[in-house]
């Protein structure tokens, strides 16, 4: 064998697949890459009992007075985001200014940074499920605990990350702010690239505090490896609008480290392992339908008895 064929045989053992993790939807390059499934052999966290996402099953939650509202600190300021393609997601860069207090947290977090998950060509992409229903994308904002420094420090304490996640659903129209989203996306759509956007507020993205009451309380893990099991998850019950044509737009952005189109970037729900999901007081909130039916009912009733 001549020396050239020689280097040939060694590629496959310096393929970016043997070293990185990737999603199901990536799963190529002679099966080296490890998907969701094989994450534990390389992060041994990943196989552990504390992992996100989970199926919140929402007859089996128990409700928690100790989670009382948030304090969002930061979130109408007008700050620069520094938009990053990573490889395997695009992260949006938040300053220190913004921060989080109360929900039942002990301490102040400040924000790391959001990002997004989604499917592809129509098929449902959040983490979380309700249910067992998949959302059609997820967002999710990092907030390290004070006065820990990153996210390896924090990792020592089951507390030390608290992830805020927002489940979109589908609407007629669309999305007032998200478009701002979608056009930074285009602009990094090859891993290692990066954007900033001017004067954005977070606020144009999440409700107000006062308007998140609602929501479950559980702890887990990052969703990514290494699976760090530090964290306490939030997942809002209000749902957030995206038409059909912002979805199909943002799916379309970014590339993969493989290069391969940015789709499917969810990882399959985790056991509970004996773990319990708790609600705030106000996650008794009733179905929208039923909402309606009990704000008309005395009206209704009104009108009977006279």
């Amino acid at each position: 064998m001549g020396f050239s064929a020689y280097l040939l045989t060694l590629l496959p053992l310096f393929s970016p697949c043997t070293a990185q993790w990737c999603y199901q939807s990536q799963y190529s390059c002679d099966d080296t890459c490890r998907d969701p499934g094989h994450w534990a052999a390389q992060f041994p966290s990943c196989g552990g009992l504390r992992q996100s996402p989970i199926n919140i099953v929402t007859s089996k939650v128990r409700m928690n007075d100790a989670l009382q509202p948030f304090t969002f600190i930061g979130h109408t300021s007008r700050i620069n985001v520094t938009v990053e393609n990573k490889g395997h997601s695009a992260h949006f860069v938040l300053p220190q200014l913004v921060r989080l207090t109360g929900g039942g947290l002990s301490g102040q977090y400040r924000a790391a940074q959001f990002h997004f998950h989604w499917g592809g060509r129509g098929r449902p992409g959040s983490e979380h499920t309700i249910d067992g229903e998949r959302f059609p994308m997820e967002m999710h904002i990092v907030h390290i605990k004070e006065p820990y420094g990153s996210l390896a420090e924090a990792e020592h304490d089951m507390a030390g990350i608290a992830l805020l996640a927002f489940l979109f659903e589908e609407a007629a129209e669309d999305h007032p702010r998200l478009d701002t989203i979608i056009t930074a996306l285009g602009r990094v759509q090859n891993n290692g690239s990066s954007t900033v956007i001017p004067n954005f507020r977070l606020s144009d993205l999440v409700p107000s505090a006062r308007e998140l009451h609602s929501y479950y309380r559980y702890v887990g893990s990052m969703t990514t490896p290494g699976c760090e099991q530090a964290v306490a998850w939030t997942v809002f019950h209000r749902t957030l609008p995206i038409s059909s044509r912002q979805l199909d737009d943002i799916v379309q952005q970014c590339r993969f480290w493989t290069g391969q189109p940015m789709m499917d970037i969810f990882r399959p729900t985790q056991p509970l392992d004996g773990r319990v999901v708790y609600r705030s007081q106000a996650s008794a909130a009733l179905k929208p339908g039923l909402q309606l039916w009990v704000t008309v009912l005395p009206a209704v009733l009104g009108t009977l008895l006279h």
